[in-house]
């Protein structure tokens, strides 16, 4: 289970992550939590979904921790770390980091909407995952599919 959904696990951490080491910290405590949590399923989603909405309860919940810590610290970058680039074409490599950008100026459930569409799950998978209602996705995407145009052309351009 954790092997079939490892890397759409670690793209969620990379969005909820602030720098090229938090993703990593962030997937460990995800594959921590899905493990203690796993004697709790009951077969009333697919596991996909249950991973998912882990996934995603980890993430924000320690984005809210991270934000409630940054604003009574400073962040001291004294590692300089240089990951490997993962696009070798700069311009697709700077049009990643625009939409990066972009995803992280919506609100916390329509970063979550976004990222499970980009993982191409159907709106219905969504719903479940979100709590919402299927059409209540459908709506929400559709909104949030212009504002991440109109946030695009803005920094492309």
């Amino acid at each position: 289970m954790l092997e079939k959904n490892k890397e759409k696990i670690y793209r969620i951490c990379k969005i909820y992550a602030v720098s090229p080491i938090e993703p990593e910290d962030l997937f460990q405590e995800v594959t921590y939590q899905i493990w203690k949590a796993l004697s709790t399923f009951e077969n009333k989603s697919t596991i996909d979904t249950w991973v998912y909405r882990i996934t995603l309860n980890v993430c924000i919940r320690s984005k809210n921790k991270l934000n409630r810590f940054n604003d009574k610290s400073v962040r001291l970058e004294t590692i300089n770390f240089q990951p490997t680039s993962i696009y070798p074409d700069q311009d697709l490599e700077k049009k990643y980091k625009a939409l990066q950008e972009c995803i992280n100026t919506l609100s916390k459930i329509n970063q979550a909407i976004v990222i499970f569409s980009l993982e191409d799950l159907p709106y219905k998978e969504i719903a479940k995952i979100t709590g919402l209602t299927e059409n209540h996705v459908a709506v929400k995407m559709k909104r949030i599919r212009k504002e991440l145009l109109d946030c695009l052309i803005s920094k492309i351009d």
